[in-house]
């Protein structure tokens, strides 16, 4: 039994992996360690496909922690990681160990999703040490959720009109928001919580009906690509109302 299959099983998983992309991994997974060999530390598995949550919209997200990074080794992925973007949609976020503690201070959100969520496929755990740091962790909440508020009314003006196009902006959302609001209840002193159930309890929160149905809306989109007429518009205007409520409760933590 390959190594990334031996861990799959040992890590057993919620939802298990299509066959097509646990394929493309134990490829992918495979080929990383033959091109870096000995400088290749550990390859995690994070996001919605390490807990079962991937949807039809869902990349399929690695982190390949390295001991060293040489254009030589890489020339040996490069064939591999073109079919498996193609195949599966594989991104591939390539991190030195050197870098790991400067990478989860400067990308907090994101590394405390990861550091909640992940399945080692080969190596060592490197996130059984790591702790995101609590300024840096609000900090950059507070920058996600600007960042998704000024791309959110962009979007508006740009594509509302057109209702299939909008389902995929109202895909999009859930990611950041997601971690948003999983990072806002540890900062809250709230038990951890997936990123999913951390965003269903703050809208609960709010018992306002019309936004739980934008997040409903927001679910849908996310597992078919598709909204039915008529609900694109009213969710994502629930979207924007719930990211500023996201924002506006992360401006009040200290």
């Amino acid at each position: 039994m390959n190594i990334l299959l031996a861990n799959l099983k040992e890590d057993a998983m919620p939802t298990p992996l299509p066959t097509e992309i646990e394929r493309h991994l134990t490829l992918f997974v495979n080929a990383a360690q033959n091109a870096f060999g000995s400088d290749l530390s550990c390859a995690v598995l994070f996001g919605s496909a390490a807990d079962g949550q991937l949807r039809a919209t869902s990349d399929v997200n690695l982190l390949l922690l390295l001991k060293r990074f040489s254009t030589e080794s890489a020339d040996k992925l490069r064939g591999t990681l073109r079919m498996a973007n193609a195949a599966i949609e594989l991104q591939v976020m390539f991190l030195l160990d050197s870098e790991l503690d400067d990478a989860a201070e400067a990308f907090a959100v994101k590394f405390a999703d990861i550091i909640a969520r992940h399945k080692v496929l080969f190596g060592q755990d490197p996130f059984a040490r790591l702790h995101t740091n609590r300024d840096a962790l609000l900090r950059r909440v507070r920058q996600v959720l600007l960042n998704q508020q000024l791309r959110m009314r962009e979007r508006y003006l740009l594509v509302s009109i057109n209702e299939e196009q909008l389902a995929d902006v109202i895909a999009d959302a859930a990611a950041p928001l997601r971690a948003a609001a999983a990072s806002l209840a540890q900062l809250s002193g709230k038990a951890p919580l997936p990123g999913k159930q951390a965003l269903e309890a703050f809208v609960d929160s709010l018992n306002q009906p019309a936004l739980q149905t934008a997040l409903q809306a927001m679910s849908n989109a996310r597992e078919t690509a598709h909204l039915a007429p008529g609900m694109a518009m009213p969710a994502f205007r629930g979207l924007m109302d719930i990211t500023a409520q996201l924002r506006d409760h992360a401006e009040q933590l200290r």
